[in-house]
């Protein structure tokens, strides 16, 4: 008789925001998941196994990582036109907080979730195409913040040999609502496909753009299909006629 294979256990951080409850949705029936939220806390949370902790808070944080084997980092100061404060707090503490309490605890995998305004400036420009191994150009401090987040999965990497897989998120909605996301779109069907191949992946590392199968996408995604295994289902295209229309 074949034993049950036992499931991962998965924390996800930032589990209020739009991404991470999507993402508890999705990976519900894959990982054993925790959830960890800032503050507000779901009338009915998808899981029962949840914590509430500020990732700049150390003490607070360090319990959420116990038994856990790979955690997706999504919680943070999300915002292009945050001050240094916010983004040093949520996203230069809270960050080297997560990484270090995992690896303390023994969590060996994380999903990093970096941004593309990391690269904004090629954006800016319409330097195009943009590809992920490119010197980063970052739009805002939100953008500067999330270039340390990947610089610090380097050296987490290549100090403590753990694999960390750092996703630069296009723009995650249910569906494209103008021009810009007819190229930038990620889906959350896609969103989700891509978080689970990198928790599945044995790469030590990897920078990757995480968008849909766009037909007039402008960063490149041929890295993170060969790599990774992503197979995006979903093309921003099939919303053109119905965008550009509006826009007449």
């Amino acid at each position: 008789m074949t034993e049950a294979k036992t499931k991962k256990r998965v924390l996800i951080t930032g589990a209020a925001g739009r991404i991470g409850s999507e993402l508890a949705a999705r990976l519900i029936d894959r990982y054993d998941l925790r959830l960890l939220y800032h503050h507000a806390v779901p009338a009915q949370p998808p899981v029962p196994d949840y914590v509430v902790a500020d990732i700049a808070r150390e003490a607070e944080l360090a319990p959420a990582m116990g038994g856990i084997d790979a955690v997706v980092h999504l919680a943070g100061e999300p915002s292009t036109g945050a001050d240094w404060e916010s983004v040093h707090r949520a996203n230069i503490i809270g960050t080297y907080n997560v990484f270090e309490t995992a690896r303390r605890a023994g969590a060996s995998k994380i999903v990093f979730a970096s941004t593309n305004h990391v690269m904004g400036m090629y954006d800016r420009d319409h330097a195009w195409p943009v590809y992920a191994d490119q010197a980063v150009r970052p739009d805002s401090l939100y953008g500067v913040s999330k270039a340390f987040g990947e610089s610090l999965a380097r050296h987490y990497v290549d100090r403590y040999g753990m694999s960390i897989i750092c996703l630069r998120i296009g723009w995650f909605l249910p569906r494209p609502h103008d021009e810009i996301g007819l190229w930038m779109w990620l889906s959350p069907r896609d969103c989700a496909q891509i978080v689970w191949r990198s928790i599945e992946s044995e790469l030590p590392f990897g920078i990757f753009y995480a968008i849909s199968n766009n037909s007039r996408r402008h960063w490149d995604i041929t890295d993170a299909m060969e790599r990774l295994g992503y197979r995006p289902e979903d093309d921003a295209e099939r919303y053109a006629a119905e965008i550009e229309g509006a826009s007449e």
